[in-house]
């Protein structure tokens, strides 16, 4: 499948691919705060220079943010065209207490790399740049035409990327979409993500008293803010665990026995599960087996909290204010702006007339399932088999890649390809994030596999 020169290449330049991820990893990429404005512009002019030593054509695009890095090779216009995406910034990396080495300074232990970004997603990123480097340098061609979109806003919900695609619609056009920001089944069991739950993000905020009070002085007479929040956080489930707000689950679209029968399958090991999340036991529908309710039943969750006094000591106060964030993950059929619309209505609905609320979107995607007969997912499963020695499962994933729906929606191409290099245990957002370099180097023979099976589906 992949030619024996490539593979050869690939196996020699190990340790210099090793090297370069590194570099990239010490750029703090942070997209969220605004301190590290410059080092994010640093981590797109890396790839941008990367990108280019490939010989692509390739610009840096400005938006109101953060810099896209676009380029393209165009071999034969007879030749598919696939497009890679990938994003340079990364999350924060609190709390810095809690990490064994610095987040930005990459430490190799246990055959894995370590450091905020490794797997979410430079690394997974940098497999698909170390591929084509490979082909080029002993070929000097690649098998397919191809286009590159790494942007800087996807730890921030991709804000200026649905217009930065609408502006260069044309441009973007593919065959072919592969996106690696995901993870495999569970270590050693490669998949391919098919579909995706969406995201409704919001914030709320419970305005009491115009400033925080003695407690002793009035206490009794005026409404807590934090016990109301408490209040109507708590009527957001039922005590069967499933969302209470009105409607949550009007269009879910139930799981077809088929496919309940294909993912109670996969090889789940609770008991391991249970260790690693360091939990005794695990909650949810009762109805459901916990991998459908990772992957494929909405949820809502409490992301943080806050309000009053926390600190050290005691201060005996009513606090003015408090406030939550609260998520809700979507499946098929669900759509975020109507789940939003009815969160909002549900909690002025529960709010007493003694607080005023406040409640604001913070973030919003909808669920996206993909066709899974087509040729480049056969392409795909060949090249996964081939570079990790294991035929890949087709799985859902629990979390949201807003630029699935926008790429499905703006550039209207079915074909989108969810690779996944990492591990569920990699600790992506967490503290000491890591990537094997053994699926490292795994996923960069998959690349290579890829482009050279999506060109033999594509002629044959």
């Amino acid at each position: 499948m992949v030619p024996d020169k490539v593979l050869d290449e690939i196996n020699h330049n190990r340790k210099g691919y090793e090297e370069e991820l590194a570099e990239f990893l010490r750029i703090p990429s942070v997209s969220t705060d605004s301190t590290h404005t410059a080092d994010i512009r640093q981590a797109a002019f890396w790839v941008l220079k990367k990108v280019q030593k490939l010989g692509f054509h390739v610009e840096l695009h400005e938006t109101a943010r953060h810099p896209v890095v676009c380029g393209h090779i165009v071999n034969d216009p007879a030749l598919p065209t696939i497009l890679i995406y990938g994003h340079y910034d990364v999350q924060p990396p609190d709390p810095l207490d809690e990490w064994i080495t610095p987040p930005f300074s990459p430490s190799i232990r246990d055959g894995h790399i370590y450091a905020r970004g490794a797997t979410d997603n430079k690394g997974q990123c940098l497999t698909y740049l170390a591929a084509m480097e490979a082909m080029l340098s002993v070929t000097g061609t690649l098998p397919l035409n191809v286009k590159v979109l790494i942007e800087g806003e996807e730890e921030i919900g991709s804000p200026n990327l649905g217009s930065f695609l609408q502006e260069h619609r044309e441009d973007l056009q593919t065959d072919v979409i592969a996106i690696s920001d995901g993870s495999q089944f569970a270590s050693g069991i490669p998949a391919i993500t098919y579909g995706l739950r969406g995201l409704s993000y919001l914030e709320v905020l419970v305005q009491g008293p115009r400033f925080d009070l003695h407690s002793g002085s009035f206490g009794g007479v005026v409404a807590n803010p934090v016990q109301v929040l408490a209040e109507m956080v708590a009527r957001l489930k039922n005590n069967d665990g499933t969302v209470a707000i009105p409607g949550f689950y009007d269009h879910v679209l139930e799981l077809e026995p088929e496919e309940r029968q294909e993912l109670s399958n996969l090889p789940v090991d609770e008991v391991r599960l249970k260790k690693y999340l360091g939990v005794d036991e695990l909650v949810g529908e009762q109805d459901y087996s916990p991998v459908e309710r990772q992957t494929a039943r909405p949820t809502l969750d409490v992301n943080g909290i806050w309000g009053g006094f926390s600190g050290e000591g005691a201060k005996t106060i009513i606090p003015a204010k408090a406030g939550a964030k609260v998520s809700m993950r979507l499946v098929p059929n669900q759509r975020a702006s109507s789940i939003s619309e009815g969160f909002k209505s549900f909690i002025h609905s529960i709010a007493p007339s003694t607080v005023k609320i406040q409640i604001s979107e913070m973030h919003g995607s909808d669920p996206v399932l993909i066709e899974r007969n087509q040729p480049a997912m056969e392409a795909a499963a060949r090249a996964i088999a081939f570079g990790f020695g294991k035929k890949p499962v087709f799985i859902r994933e629990g979390g949201s890649i807003p630029i699935v729906g926008l790429f499905k929606e703006v550039l209207d191409c079915g074909s989108i390809l969810l690779l996944g290099w990492g591990s569920p245990d990699d600790g992506a957002h967490s503290p000491n994030e890591r990537f094997s370099l053994k699926d490292f180097h795994r996923a960069i023979c998959s690349v290579a596999a890829l482009f050279y099976s999506l060109e033999e589906s594509y002629r044959a």
